[in-house]
């Protein structure tokens, strides 16, 4: 298959590298990264400027935009046709629960299906990632899955892999989002100059992490896979909503 492999941590990650040598033994890749660190950048595109595409000795094209940027230009600027799978990682830690709302690994995965591309994000869930070929040979055996038996249309799944040798990891396991608890407030600081400055403060600790969440699979050493969905309707409060405007 042709596949546009993308990731948020940039183009010289290790993690997008053990994902691209992974996928090359079987498949025609392009690696198209942004050109630096976009780590929450979400689904954001680059309008107030133009984009350049450079390519580094390895043959990794890399972009000074964002994730979405690199799917978006890299599918339909410099591939002849849309690529057969969108896969985005190796993500240095882990894209569960309310995470996948500022992920720029997901959301470059999101680009592909937005252009009607099955697509797969991979994240390594470890704050100290080490075993990248863990997760390459897990995104390897999806994407092989998908060749032989193809998804019913474009599908987004959310993979997060437990940070263990391959051999340690317990299965596979469909999950839902958890839910996190509300992240700490942001942290105030000054420059050299005395001037204020603030750092977003970390993520809460997980919420919801019942059985059946993505949490809850990582910690059992279980691959993590949540299809994910676009339509951002709160289809329960339409009915609320239209009563409580003519009320």
């Amino acid at each position: 298959m042709r596949i546009l492999i993308s990731n948020d941590d940039g183009y010289f990650a290790p993690g997008l590298a053990a994902l691209a040598a992974a996928l090359a033994e079987r498949h025609d890749v392009l690696v198209c990264a942004p050109e630096r660190d976009r780590s929450g950048a979400s689904n954001s595109l680059t309008l107030d400027r133009p984009l350049t595409v450079r390519t580094a000795p390895n043959g990794f094209r890399y972009v000074n935009g964002t994730p979405t940027d690199c799917v978006h230009l890299a599918a339909t600027g410099l591939m002849d046709t849309l690529p057969d799978m969108v896969v985005s990682g190796i993500n240095h830690g882990a894209n569960m629960g309310d995470d996948t709302i500022y992920s720029g690994t997901v959301a470059a995965a999101t680009e592909g299906f937005l252009l009607g591309v099955p697509a797969i994000a991979v994240s390594l869930a470890s704050r100290t990632p080490t075993h990248f070929d863990t997760a390459a040979r897990v995104a390897a055996e999806l994407v092989s899955r998908v060749e032989r038996e193809p998804f019913r249309g474009a599908v987004l799944l959310n993979v997060n892999v437990p940070d263990v040798a391959y051999d340690a990891l317990a299965g596979h396991r469909v999950t839902r989002l958890g839910r996190r608890h509300r992240a700490a407030p942001v942290i105030k600081s000054a420059n050299p100059r005395g001037e204020p400055i603030w750092w977003v403060g970390p993520p809460g600790a997980a919420a919801d992490a019942v059985e059946g969440t993505d949490f809850h699979a990582i910690t059992q050493d279980l691959v993590s896979i949540t299809p994910l969905s676009i339509d951002l309707t709160a289809y329960p409060q339409l009915d609320f909503l239209e009563s409580w405007l003519h009320a």
